[in-house]
């Protein structure tokens, strides 16, 4: 089997220029986390870590998204201490829509345009940028979802409906989970209820 060509996002020089840093909070149970939004050459980059607790044991996640400039997923690397050893993944997506872990492919995300990390909102702005709805519409996506905290992969289908400029509606597994996002211009969640609030912001 043939792993994946790496894309040139994916390259340590690539440059970056952070467009915007920001701090969460968890409103439902302790947690936060430190992200930014980085532009590359060609594409655009997530990086951030976060502090959860699951059931009584504190989680440290640490990860970086890189996309293209279309917003399409090309790798999201991520480290997870906590509960045990220390876990780390990473995925990787070639021109045919191909998921990779290492040189393995994973055939359940083929096709797969977005990944969602089950422990940020920071993988909610990709679809939102990648499809610019106009007010009023809808889509559905499924994406490469990273369970928290055991880093299992799934897929999730997903609907969003964009309300406003600035808020969607997100459901997932058929509407049994729907929220209202609200976002700033750049389509970064601001509020996510019942979890996540932005209490803090800067642009660079």
């Amino acid at each position: 089997m043939t792993s994946p060509q790496r894309d040139v996002n994916s390259d340590p020089g690539s440059a970056r220029r952070c467009l915007r840093a920001w701090q969460w909070t968890r409103q439902d149970q302790p947690g936060s986390e430190y992200a930014e939004l980085r532009e590359l050459d060609g594409g655009w980059e997530f990086a951030g870590s976060v502090v959860v607790t699951e059931e009584g044991v504190p989680y440290l996640a640490e990860y970086t998204i890189q996309c293209d400039s279309r917003w399409m997923t090309r790798e999201a690397r991520i480290l997870m201490r906590g509960g045990g050893a220390p876990r780390s993944l990473v995925l990787r997506v070639d021109a045919r829509q191909r998921w990779w872990q290492g040189d393995e492919e994973v055939p359940r995300f083929r096709g797969c345009m977005d990944v969602d990390l089950g422990f940020t909102p920071s993988t909610n702005t990709l679809p939102m940028r990648r499809l610019a709805l106009p007010v009023g519409a809808s889509s559905e996506v499924t994406a490469a979802w990273v369970r928290m905290p055991d880093l299992a992969l799934l897929t999730l289908p997903q609907r969003y409906t964009r309300l406003a400029p600035t808020r969607f509606r997100y459901e997932s597994r058929g509407g049994s989970f729907v929220a209202e996002l609200e976002t700033d211009e750049l389509c970064l969640v601001t509020r996510y209820p019942p979890a996540w609030e932005r209490v803090a912001v800067t642009s660079r």
